[in-house]
């Protein structure tokens, strides 16, 4: 008996050892890893932005820079500096030189004119703000105080910029004189609640719609073959940090937007509206043109044929000609 219990206390006690991970918890993990690096690896294959936006990039840039309190804004003026002053607000993501022929030929007949590429575009900075319409009204308001501009303006807006000169027309009636409004958005739609998801929305509107917005601009014409070159002007801004971000959270802006409140408030201000709008337009679609109609009910209509999304440069003389009648048709009052 006292060599059983010898025998006993000389066997070891088993060791312990961690439970192994089921096969199925190791392949999601494995799973989840690939998921990962696949995601990092389309984020830097098919994102373009690359560059930091920064003085030392914009020292090679044409127009001037002012710096305001969201950042800086890249503008331009041309014509008399006594002229009467015209300020051009561009599209979504279309920068300033979307109204090329609209301010050659203003400048040319003696107008002050001024056009700036909104916070986000072109060569103005990417701040991580809201892109909402109190940014883009302190950015208006302060280009116009640092060019020393007291008196109204004739404020002229393209599609999205439909959105930034309405607003700012509705909260700052005593600097506008008229507004001219070219195809503007009018209509609002609810963003994918994948796509205004954190962290993955950004991603996919990164990698699955920032890349190709060079290339889609050719929807925006009637005849695209007429303007070879115009997704190749469009891309190198898509190389500076932010520039996703700011469409996105502009684009989010949108969708929340009561457009017909938005252009309600206008026509209370009493300021006179132009409505101009291609017939062919496949962007914001003809008939919505009936909500800023039934919102600003004295607004003078200009429907041009032959024309997408942009009539001002697909029927320049047309568009022209009807923008110095009606601003004729409103002079500066002394």
């Amino acid at each position: 008996m006292h060599v059983a219990r010898h025998r006993a206390s000389l066997v070891s006690p088993p060791l312990s050892h961690p439970p192994r991970m089921p096969r199925l918890l190791r392949a999601l993990a494995v799973l989840v890893a690939l998921v990962i690096a696949g995601g990092a690896a389309a984020w830097v294959v098919k994102n373009p932005e690359q560059v930091l936006l920064d003085d030392a990039t914009r020292a090679g840039a044409p127009g001037r820079f002012v710096r305001l309190s969201d950042g800086a804004t890249h503008y331009e003026v041309a014509g008399p500096d006594t002229g009467r002053v015209v300020v051009l607000v561009h599209g979504f993501s279309v920068p300033m030189y979307i109204w090329d022929s609209t301010f050659m030929a203003l400048s040319a007949a003696g107008y002050r004119t001024v056009r700036y590429d909104v916070f986000g575009r072109g060569w103005s900075d990417r701040p991580d703000g809201a892109y909402d319409g109190p940014m883009f009204d302190r950015q208006l308001d302060e280009l116009l105080d640092s060019l020393h501009v007291t008196g109204p303006v004739d404020l002229m807006g393209l599609s999205y910029g439909g959105f930034v000169t309405g607003h700012y027309t509705a909260g700052h009636r005593e600097r506008v004189r008229t507004l001219t409004l070219v195809d503007p958005v009018a209509t609002s739609s609810p963003m994918p609640s994948i796509i205004t998801t954190p962290l993955l929305g950004t991603w996919l509107w990164q990698v699955t719609r920032v890349p190709g917005m060079a290339d889609n601009q050719a929807s925006d014409f009637l005849h695209p073959q007429d303007f070879p070159g115009w997704a190749d002007r469009y891309r190198p801004q898509m190389r500076f940090k932010g520039f996703g971000r700011a469409l996105l959270r502009s684009a989010v802006t949108a969708s929340s937007t009561n457009f017909d409140s938005l252009y309600a408030g206008v026509a209370r201000t009493g300021v006179p509206v132009l409505l101009i709008w291609g017939r062919q337009d496949q962007t914001v679609t003809f008939d919505k043109s009936e909500v800023v109609r039934r919102a600003i009910p004295s607004l003078v209509f200009f429907p041009v044929d032959s024309a997408g999304h942009l009539p001002h440069l697909e029927q320049t003389a047309l568009v022209n000609a009807r923008l110095f009648d009606f601003l004729a048709a409103h002079p500066v009052q002394r």
